[in-house]
């Protein structure tokens, strides 16, 4: 009895030191907190405990008074702080919660010297407060919105012009980058009995000599009973679009090393000449390489391929093969890296490609442009940061360095023979004091080329003197709008970094739905310059109102405060503050709220399913000094391998510190949600619903399935069944919604990351989903080889 009672007694010690340790942590944490402008309560907070915690030790059933006190306020506080946000408030309340749980136990309250059922009660009707105010806060999320897209409001399923509704014969289905499909025998009836149908793994995974950004970014096409992929190190497969079957496989033999910046592949482009043009006489055999695939390859080369047997075109540049590099200035190997797949009209190739960020002022140049279809012959160039853009290099000259690059997938209208090219901004990207109006003109925005000429049709930039790499990261989506008065318009859709989704006459460049430009802050680093203000799109995702040291958080009080005191010690003003000495908030992050995915957009319903995120960064300047030198290695060698952590920017006064904004914990310091899924009425512009996507079951030292809202990269792809696909999250699921609503209707366990588009296609009268599972290296989701596809098990509407 005697050691039972001692054993009680070393429990209430121990809960007391625990108290009075959490109340000593946030008493100095709260101090340092309000010191540079936060928040008062951890102080009070801290206070409280320690006097909490030296009742317990002295054994004081008072104690239970002042925590039920204190747990009530704290919920008050907390839910005036975040409202009802699950997810915000548990920071606020796990910590407190369970501690007062704790003291209440028999184990604890029964060590008191003297008994008060008051107290008692008290602290049970705290907890019991506490309880009902989370459990209403899961059932009421403030950030989700619940309307609905009237389904009857649907015309009927129109096919693309040329393309076969069971086919998907572009990056984007077609190369207005729609991902949407006509197809409905999977729909959102019958989209829950989705079953695996075939499986292919392609082999191909990470090396030692690969960097860490590697990633299976890749969305198939499928023309006819075939389709076609690339791996991370662009091996390119064709496979019987039945049953996933390899029928022919080609490797460029790709020579990466740990400085490639990346090694990936989003997708390979087709070319079928037409039937007349193919053979010289009626009956002859078809002619080699009449349907051809395109193959972009990170070391700067690029294939053209035969479709049915995957055999170079020998027609085709140096027997099937374009070096990119000629008239490129600095061609080190995966400085200049085409990821995306180029764009192909009757006649040209359009290609351009990702240039290194933030290395050095002397890198390549992100000129993009056409080649014969047939031959490869250079037909045009436009250089983004040359005084003349078209002017194509003589003998012994290169193109400019450094120009402002494209590197995400381009769309093109082939009425109006334009093709719309995201543009990113001239390397480094954090600091532009160097830049020239040349550099500064085509950067940071959306370019319209002539496809047959390169001759420039407009421009239009979303960011003015791009300092936080808020490049256009998206293949533009193209599709014909109803405006007020009912008349078609011809609109470019431009997903941005920013979150603003910006809505251009395609034939113009005008904007159709308003932007006005407004005041940002101001005060650049030494020898750079802020543009006064920026393009704000009345379209967006972007946050309605700054962060504030509310919007911090944690696993628990403890890290949430360090959250606090880190955000007060940066630099932030809102949007577009400039980068700094100090340590600069970026949000929305250098990740983007909108990445290389781009939007799905249904044309029949002009509904647009959108999947932003929001992690915010830190941006870092590191002046020139002992450690950071000016020029890079004498050695050659180069390249960070990396688009975080320390950037050298070699050449100008500052390298860059750029990183997620994460707790000690490793845990985003903004609150939950990092990803939502969205669906846009297009008629109006209006976000009628919105609803948080992913778990944290892949992320956390637990597996558990907690629905918070996650990061992604990859996108929607939507279809005629009311119903889109998407994998992207930061969870290795695939998951199938109600286009209407954003009601999730099912969900596959995938094998690795999914950071890729799904696509769907129809063949011997069967409708199939497919997604890429090979995982992305720096998102740090799985790494894996697979290409899945699913069917219904009997292929039957509903």
């Amino acid at each position: 009895m005697q050691t039972k009672a001692s054993l009680s007694r070393i429990v209430v010690i121990i809960t007391a030191l625990f108290a009075a340790l959490s109340g000593l942590y946030l008493l100095v944490g709260g101090i340092w907190l309000t010191a540079i402008g936060g928040s008062v309560y951890y102080i009070i907070a801290g206070v409280v405990l320690l006097v909490t915690a030296w009742m317990l030790y002295r054994r004081r059933a008072a104690a239970l008074l002042l925590y039920a006190i204190f747990l009530l306020a704290t919920t008050i506080w907390g839910v005036w702080e975040v409202g009802t946000d699950f997810w915000a408030l548990t920071p606020r309340l796990d910590v407190t919660f369970f501690l007062g749980l704790w003291i209440l136990l028999p184990f604890v309250y029964n060590q008191m010297s003297s008994k008060n059922a008051f107290a008692r009660g008290a602290l049970a009707t705290s907890l019991a407060i506490t309880v009902l105010v989370l459990a209403y806060a899961v059932f009421n999320d403030p950030q989700e919105i619940n309307g609905t897209i009237n389904a009857a409001d649907a015309a009927p399923a129109k096919s693309a012009g040329g393309i076969a509704d069971g086919d998907w014969p572009a990056y984007g289905r077609t190369q207005a980058g729609t991902r949407y499909s006509p197809l409905s025998q999977i729909n959102d009836k019958n989209v829950g009995q989705l079953t695996e149908a075939w499986s292919f793994r392609t082999g191909d995974m990470k090396t030692a000599n690969d960097p860490g950004e590697i990633t299976d970014e890749v969305t198939p096409i499928k023309i006819g009973d075939m389709i076609y992929l690339c791996t991370p190190h662009q091996k390119l497969f064709a496979l019987d679009a039945a049953t996933g079957k390899p029928k022919w496989q080609f490797d460029p033999q790709l020579k990466p090393n740990p400085t490639f910046q990346h090694v990936t592949c989003r997708g390979v482009s087709y070319h079928e000449t037409p039937a007349s043009a193919q053979a010289p006489a009626s009956g002859s055999a078809p002619a080699i390489c009449a349907r051809r695939i395109i193959l972009p390859v990170n070391d700067g080369r690029m294939f053209a391929l035969d479709a049915e047997t995957g055999a170079r075109c020998a027609d085709f540049g140096n027997n099937g093969e374009l070096n990119l590099q000629n008239n490129m200035p600095n061609a080190t190997p995966g400085h200049y890296e085409p990821t995306s797949p180029p764009v192909i009209t009757d006649n040209v190739i359009v290609v351009a490609g990702a240039v290194t960020d933030n290395y050095s002022t002397k890198e390549p140049s992100g000129v993009i442009r056409g080649f014969d279809v047939n031959s490869g012959k250079l037909l045009w160039a436009f250089d983004p940061g040359s005084a003349q853009p078209n002017t194509l290099p003589g003998e012994g000259q290169n193109f400019v360095a450094n120009s402002p690059n494209s590197w995400a997938p381009a769309a093109y209208d082939r009425q109006l023979d334009l093709v719309y090219l995201p543009i990113g901004v001239a390397t480094p990207d954090i600091w532009g004091g160097n830049r020239t109006p040349d550099m500064e003109r085509y950067a940071s925005g959306l370019l319209a080329l002539n496809a047959s000429t390169g001759k420039l049709a407009w421009f239009y930039q979303t960011v003015h003197h791009d300092l936080w790499d808020m490049d256009v990261p998206a293949q533009p989506t193209l599709a014909d709008i109803n405006d007020k008065s009912g008349n078609k318009v011809p609109v470019v859709y431009v997903p941005t970094k920013t979150g603003n989704i910006f809505v251009l006459d395609r034939r113009d460049g005008k904007l159709v739905v308003p932007a006005p430009e407004k005041p940002v802050p101001q005060g650049a680093a030494k020898g750079d310059h802020v543009s006064a203000t920026q393009p704000f799109s009345d379209l967006t995702f972007r946050p309605s109102a700054k962060l504030t040291g509310k919007d911090m958080w944690g696993a628990t009080i403890y890290d949430q405060l360090m959250c606090r005191v880190m955000f007060h010690r940066l630099r932030y003003e809102g949007t577009f503050t400039p980068p700094s000495e100090q340590g600069t908030l970026v949000f929305p992050g250098n990740l983007g709220m909108f990445e290389w995915g781009g939007i799905s957009v249904d044309t029949d319903r002009q509904l647009a399913i959108a999947n932003p995120i929001a992690l915010p960064f830190t941006s870092k300047l590191i002046p020139r000094g002992p450690g950071n030198p000016m020029e890079p290695p004498a050695d050659g060698k180069g390249g960070s391998g990396t688009e975080s952590g320390i950037q050298p920017q070699y050449g100008v006064p500052y390298g860059v510190e750029l990183n997620a904004f994460l707790s000690p914990l490793g845990l985003p310091c903004k609150q939950p949600a990092w990803g939502y899924i969205s669906g846009v009425d297009l008629k109006t512009n209006d976000i009628v619903w919105k609803k948080r996507i992913g778990t944290v079951r892949d992320s956390s030292p637990l597996p558990l399935p907690f629905k918070m809202g996650m990061p992604m990269l990859g996108a929607p792809t939507s279809t005629a069944g009311n119903v889109f696909f998407i994998a992207a999250t930061a969870d290795n699921y695939l998951r199938a919604f109600n286009m209407s609503n954003g009601d999730q209707l099912w969900q596959a366990r995938l094998p690795a990351g999914g950071q890729a588009t799904p696509m769907t296609y129809e063949v011997n009268g069967k409708q199939y989903v497919v997604i890429a599972a090979g995982g992305h290296g720096s998102f740090g989701t799985k790494l894996g080889d697979y290409i899945i596809a699913y069917a219904l098990p009997d292929a039957k509407k509903e």
